[in-house]
């Protein structure tokens, strides 16, 4: 069971199934939502453990929280995740509850979130922006590639080059990782 603590934009909008609950049982936690009132609406999901953003587009709204799982599978799997994670996470979100925001730290996250995604919809406006940009494909084109290594320089031996890397060089996994273990 997970817990969305939405606007007032967001619950008007959403179908509440039952009463709020103090927390969530699911390993990242409560997410935040809102509504972004684009030529498309679209809805903010924000964790709030990790401040994880996920959009997906709002209608049909009365379903918008029922399709969350799928697509933060589709984000997590993108981070590069542990498949397991991702399955257990997915499990434990069969069921959810609407609750009024209580984070006001995240809230502003999420305006800030919202407030970067319309700059990036003007200026790629022809492309068809981030709007365009929601989808299985473009999901993992948004997320940045893995660090490439620098070569070695001509006779430098450098020791931390030299220790093997966990293969973590994504921040959000990093993080999962740390909550996980």
């Amino acid at each position: 069971m997970f817990v969305v603590h939405g606007t007032r934009k967001f619950l008007d909008r959403a179908v509440a199934t039952a009463p709020p609950s103090e927390s969530s049982t699911t390993k990242l936690g409560s997410w935040y939502a809102t509504v972004l009132f684009w030529k498309r609406q679209i809805a903010l999901f924000v964790n709030e453990t990790t401040l994880l953003p996920v959009l997906i587009p709002l209608a049909p709204a009365a379903s918008v929280v029922d399709r969350f799982p799928a697509a933060l599978a589709v984000i997590l799997e993108a981070h590069r995740i542990n498949r397991s994670f991702i399955d257990r996470e997915v499990a434990e979100m069969t069921e959810h509850r609407l609750a009024k925001t209580v984070n006001r730290s995240v809230v502003g996250v999420m305006s800030e979130f919202a407030r970067l995604g319309a700059a990036y919809q003007s200026a790629h406006a022809g492309r068809g922006g981030v709007v365009a940009a929601i989808g299985r494909d473009s999901v993992r084109a948004a997320v940045p590639p893995p660090r490439q290594p620098r070569p070695r320089t001509r006779g430098v031996h450098n020791t931390a080059s030299e220790r093997p890397s966990s293969g973590l060089t994504d921040p959000i996994a990093r993080l999962v990782n740390r909550i996980l273990y």
